[in-house]
């Protein structure tokens, strides 16, 4: 692939750029040692992601209306504190534990690739997540967003095509003008299918270590393939 040839990076965001279970875990446990908690956090976070596709999926199929990530986050927490036993939270403290997901830490990588790959290119957001969660996150990560785009620009959920092509339309670009990076080859399947070029980064600690990471199927081509972002940034000539 030629870097002449891309305009903008456009980046999914949780397991990519931010280590989500990691910075779950620990803002349960914080959490937990300040109202005298004793919950399994890492068995926590992984329960709390496993609701997050099937939340989706619920207004992907058009069985419920538009609803933003924040608040499909909070239903499936409301869940989540009564199978795991916590009550008598307070609204508020309730909707902080949830803005967990706008304290994400980025990977060591993140921010000395994007501070680089910025230089060259735009980089714009192409996350499930809602414009509040991505703008509070990177600010507290020192993420150099130029444009926060995705689903709730789109008012659709990726691997909906709208996700991709209304994300490249809002930078008035054509869709082969921008390189999709992600560490899940699914979702650069489907942005390959709406013509955007596709990065794999892969994070094999994004689910823990030891329990591998998402794999590509052995027919899936990827334009480029990159350990981090410093290296995808030197493949990118930045």
């Amino acid at each position: 692939m030629d870097p002449a040839s891309v305009s903008a990076l456009t980046f999914d965001v949780f397991g990519t750029v931010v280590d989500w279970r990691s910075s779950i875990i620990h803002e349960g446990e914080a959490f937990g040692k300040s109202h005298r908690l004793t919950v399994d956090w890492p068995k926590f976070a992984d329960a709390w992601r496993g609701l997050y596709q099937p939340a989706m999926e619920e207004v992907r199929s058009g069985r419920r209306p538009w609803v933003r990530l924040d608040d499909l986050h909070r239903e499936s927490l409301v869940r989540l504190l009564g199978d795991f036993g916590i009550t008598g939270l307070s609204p508020a403290e309730i909707d902080h534990l949830n803005r967990a997901w706008h304290r994400l830490d980025p990977w060591p990588d993140a921010v000395p690739g994007l501070t680089r790959l910025k230089r060259r290119f735009i980089l714009a957001t192409l996350s499930n997540g809602n414009i509040a969660l991505m703008v509070n996150m990177a600010k507290r990560g020192g993420l150099p967003w130029d444009a926060i785009l995705g689903a709730e620009v789109a008012r659709a959920y990726k691997p909906a095509p709208e996700a991709y092509l209304r994300s490249a339309e809002a930078l008035g670009l054509a869709p082969e003008q921008c390189l999709m990076v992600a560490a899940h080859p699914g979702d650069l399947a489907a942005a390959a299918r709406c013509g955007l070029r596709s990065a794999h980064v892969p994070r094999p600690l994004e689910f823990g270590p030891g329990r591998g990471a998402s794999k590509p199927e052995p027919a899936q081509p990827f334009d480029i393939v990159a350990g981090d972002f410093v290296e995808l940034a030197e493949r990118l000539g930045c």
